[in-house]
């Protein structure tokens, strides 16, 4: 079983200090009640892995990892235990050759933002609905001091192990398993993202409000989400499913967006990129070989979900944190 007393002890000695007062109990449950048909598997395949530290490491422009000593038997082992983690939905990974070609291209997102956001360089980062840790690495490519991510499903947990294992059991990231509705209102990262998270809550205030209570004042928020063409008021509410999704509840226009954001008390709100997905960008691979934005498009005319609205279109906004 994963273990977080590392975790623990690093942000007994930061600002994060306060959380340990419920992150410990939280964390215990979340183990408690942890149940999964695979969970064995995924147990004894990051057992297996071997404990690697990378001759060359770039998280700069990817994230790739190489040693000379790995033989072609050795590469063929890593990549033979972690398919035992299929689907990858974040993504590429590029470890000692295995190419873990993931659902989405997580870089293409990464490379519209990365320009618009200040300097992660010695900052506290918190990136929340973080998948399996990606956008993590990325982040610390970037110079970030500790990277937290916050998601509670097990899969991404486990891959996100499997790969910090390879990568040298590096301990500036830590993947926590809960949603942020868990956290106290720590008001101690200097930079929080929420990615592809917004149009999954029912209460997109909160969800707001709930980021917002994680930052310092002057922190910066980078938020992205799906969006919708239209005006300030524009906001659609999927009746049933949206793009074979049935956890989407709003989708507002990126200018409805950005007045939900100030009305929630950030300043400086600004859309930075609004573009729609494309089939280069969300694909089904061979390391995640289930259904993809292609079979969510209506065959016809690809501009339309199968359900009839618009095709998935996302937006990013960057703002800081008021008082």
């Amino acid at each position: 079983m994963i273990n977080f007393y590392d975790f623990y002890h690093i942000i007994s000695k930061t600002p994060l200090k306060h959380w340990l007062s419920t992150l410990p109990v939280f964390i215990s449950s979340w183990q408690r009640e942890l149940l999964h048909n695979y969970l064995k598997c995924w147990e004894r395949s990051i057992q297996y892995l071997p404990s690697l530290t990378p001759a060359v490491l770039n998280l700069s422009h990817g994230v790739v990892a190489d040693k000379d000593q790995i033989t072609e038997r050795q590469r063929e082992g890593i990549e033979k235990l972690l398919r035992n983690f299929i689907p990858w939905r974040k993504g590429p990974f590029m470890l000692y050759k295995v190419h873990i070609d993931s659902e989405w291209r997580s870089d293409f997102k990464w490379d519209r933002l990365s320009p618009h956001i200040s300097p992660l360089f010695g900052r506290f980062v918190l990136d929340v609905g973080c998948g399996n840790g990606y956008y993590m690495w990325r982040m610390l490519g970037h110079g970030a001091h500790l990277v937290v991510g916050l998601d509670p499903v097990p899969l991404f947990l486990y891959q996100f192990e499997a790969i910090r294992k390879l990568l040298g059991r590096e301990k500036k990231v830590h993947l926590i398993p809960l949603g942020v509705e868990k956290l106290p209102p720590l008001k101690a990262f200097d930079t929080v993202f929420s990615m592809g998270v917004l149009h999954h809550r029912r209460s997109p205030f909160d969800h707001l409000l709930q980021l917002k209570a994680q930052l310092v004042k002057g922190g910066e928020l980078v938020l992205e989400t799906l969006v919708i063409e239209g005006d300030n008021c524009s906001v659609l509410v999927p009746q049933k499913r949206y793009s074979r999704m049935n956890n989407v509840y709003f989708i507002p226009s990126s200018k409805a967006l950005k007045r939900w954001i100030e009305k929630c008390g950030f300043l400086n709100v600004r859309i930075v990129s609004n573009i729609i997905t494309s089939t280069k960008e969300q694909r089904s691979t061979n390391w995640m070989p289930s259904a993809s934005l292609s079979d969510f498009l209506d065959p016809k005319d690809q501009t339309k979900t199968v359900e009839g609205y618009p095709a998935p279109q996302r937006a990013i906004l960057i703002a800081t944190a008021g008082s």
